[in-house]
């Protein structure tokens, strides 16, 4: 059986540092890493190899949840972390749906590209209630809105 990765991708107009940098601030992450269709809250940060985070994600139409029906809460762990490289996340789900447990690993990749930075997300491991579909569309959302928070106006 081939392993399932989730993938996306985008070229963000912003140096590979000013990217980092946004993958590693909580207030950075609030904004752009939940979806379109959600709000993020932080509720604790370590920035280093060995520290994480903990968000809580609020859907604005409940009933998709995994926690509960309106929120996913993740626990998050910095696996690596390579300055104006890579990031490698390890996400576990507070969900008592065993379709949603496990942990999931992030690899995201920066790649410079001229004056602009190619950003690359690699999940590994997704549970399997994620479906492929609406993980695609959640990354694409992200990046966006990444691109659009570290991108000059």
């Amino acid at each position: 059986m081939t392993e399932r990765v989730d993938r996306g991708e985008r070229r963000v107009a912003a140096p590979a540092g000013d990217v980092y940098r946004a993958l590693l601030d909580p207030a950075a992450l609030e904004r752009w890493l939940p979806p379109e269709d959600m709000t993020g809250r932080m509720e604790h940060f370590d920035a280093r190899p060995g520290g994480g985070f903990r968000m809580t994600l609020t859907y604005r139409e409940p009933g998709h949840g995994k926690t509960d029906a309106g929120t996913d809460v993740v626990e998050v762990g910095f696996a690596e972390l390579a300055p104006g490289e890579r990031v490698v996340q390890r996400a576990v789900f507070d969900s008592d749906d065993p379709a949603f447990a496990g942990t999931m690993t992030m690899t995201w990749t920066l790649t410079p590209d001229g004056d602009a930075t190619v950003v690359s997300v690699a999940a590994r491991d997704v549970p399997p209630g994620i479906s492929a579909e609406d993980h695609a569309a959640g990354l694409a959302s992200s990046l966006a809105k990444l691109a659009a928070f570290v991108e000059p106006a």
